[in-house]
């Protein structure tokens, strides 16, 4: 079972049937993955804040739901994440691109990278960085946890976690 296969197997297993994905390179094969998922409902976004909406009108209508996203855009939905997600104590698995790591291509991705982790930290965001192909093992147990606890979570992949850039 491959990587993107897992993890679709899980959210399967956790019974998110709403997703909703933002574009990103590293994250295209489970992006293709869920899309292609008969068990769960995907809508692209356009951007992360209004999937995190998404995922929030899923959930009040009685869905579990999850966004695929990149680490450049997390400033972009602080406020969304605050005011919403985690004052209406909604459970919202978030599987991003950890973009801006040594080999990274693209300079800006570079500036947000030094960012992420304190501001999830700041926002007192769980967050788990997969590195290695076996760290997937434990995204089973980050899914329970997420809709036990009715928290956010953040699960950064990096380059190395999807065998480079």
């Amino acid at each position: 079972m491959t990587v993107s296969e897992k993890i679709v197997s899980d959210f399967i297993k956790n019974k998110v049937e709403f997703i909703t994905t933002v574009p990103c390179k590293q994250l295209a094969t489970v992006i293709d993955k869920i899309e292609k998922c008969d068990e769960i409902y995907h809508i692209p976004s356009n951007k992360e804040d209004e999937g995190m909406g998404l995922c929030a009108g899923a959930f009040m209508g009685g869905k579990r739901s999850a966004i695929v996203m990149q680490n450049t855009a997390i400033g972009v939905t602080i406020n969304t994440l605050v005011t919403l997600t985690q004052f209406y104590r909604l459970p919202l698995p978030m599987l991003i691109s950890y973009r801006g790591e040594l080999g990274e291509p693209v300079a800006c991705q570079v500036e947000m990278a030094v960012h992420t982790k304190a501001l999830l930290e700041q926002l007192k965001i769980p967050t788990y960085h997969f590195h290695k192909e076996n760290d997937v093992q434990e995204f089973d147990s980050i899914l329970k946890h997420t809709f036990m606890s009715n928290k956010p979570v953040a699960i950064l992949t990096d380059a190395t976690f999807w065998n480079g850039y």
